[in-house]
């Protein structure tokens, strides 16, 4: 059950990640090098390592790490609700 919650926030954290880059909001182009680098891919390419992590984890016997990713993607939401609807 712990993996499929935890793909399930996965696939969440990638579209909001996603909608956070293609906003092109101007708190992105402050943001450090990491963010701009290979036009977001590698933000992305460090979501799915999080996401791998948790995955494996969970698979082999960290179940509680679903309320840690679930923690975790909610500050993501958190963020991303800030962003998109230009609260910061």
């Amino acid at each position: 059950m712990a993996l499929i919650v935890i793909f399930l926030l996965g696939i969440g954290n990638f579209a909001l990640h996603k909608a956070v880059l293609e906003s092109r909001h101007p708190v992105l182009g402050q943001a450090s090098w990491f963010i701009n680098v290979l036009g977001g891919r590698l933000t992305m390419l460090t979501e799915f390592l999080v996401l791998l992590a948790a995955l494996l984890l969970a698979a082999n016997g960290w179940a509680g790490l679903a309320w840690a990713y679930l923690a975790y993607s909610a500050l993501n939401a958190f963020a991303a609700w800030l962003i998109l609807t230009n609260r910061i």
